[in-house]
């Protein structure tokens, strides 16, 4: 089975979370950071679970999981170390909820990829639940590649990307523009912290635009 990529926006969604240790940890640490509503049931949790619940981050329910916990949970991860109780969780599920069962791909309607992250730009990379091994080694190739300039240099790439696309420029021309201001000298003013030089280099090329249409 071929998975679909894509990214998803989870602003306010309710996920919930079974299970309380470091790999539960790990996915409810994801999911804050994309913003969900986080509902955690276990009987036990650890420490940054429980301070995550003091501080009113998640709701966590300290008990068994119960079939009725998955209502309303747009996703749910079933993260215990007891494969029954995960088989439990993806059996209350219905089919418009995206389930991850964690060493179950058979059973996952989604699974998690292994991110690189620089700022707004993310990069996944996903065997599709079959090798994380496999994940992970390929994910620590491209942190090496993929340096944390490319936090800046993103922000930097999306500013000048609005200020083109406001041009009275056609499409063609405002691609060509782009294209231009995507010359690996900016990128690798960026690395060498020569960002004036880079703005002012970038702001030239879209007055002249600007100016000539072309």
């Amino acid at each position: 089975m071929r998975l679909y990529p894509m990214m998803a926006n989870l602003q306010g969604k309710r996920c919930l979370v079974v299970g309380g240790g470091r790999v539960a940890e790990r996915k409810i640490a994801g999911l804050l950071d994309a913003g969900a509503d986080v509902v955690v049931v276990s009987p036990a949790c650890s420490h940054a679970i429980e301070e995550w619940a003091k501080a009113g981050g998640i709701a966590l329910f300290r008990r068994p999981f119960s079939p009725e916990d998955v209502r309303d949970a747009l996703i749910v991860v079933a993260a215990t170390n007891d494969p029954a109780v995960n088989l439990d969780v993806y059996q209350a599920c219905g089919p418009h909820q995206w389930v991850n069962v964690i060493d179950r791909p058979d059973l996952c309607s989604f699974t998690v990829p292994s991110v690189v992250e620089r700022g707004d730009l993310q990069i996944a990379i996903s065997t599709g639940g079959h090798n994380p091994g496999l994940a992970k080694k390929l994910r620590q190739q491209v942190e090496m590649d993929i340096g944390p300039e490319y936090a800046e240099y993103t922000a930097f790439l999306g500013a000048v990307r609005s200020r083109v696309l406001a041009l009275s420029l056609d499409e063609k021309r405002k691609r060509k523009l782009l294209s231009e201001l995507l010359d690996d000298r900016f990128l690798q003013w960026t690395k060498t912290g020569e960002w004036e030089r880079r703005n002012l280099e970038a702001e030239r090329i879209i007055e002249k635009a600007g100016r000539t249409g072309t």
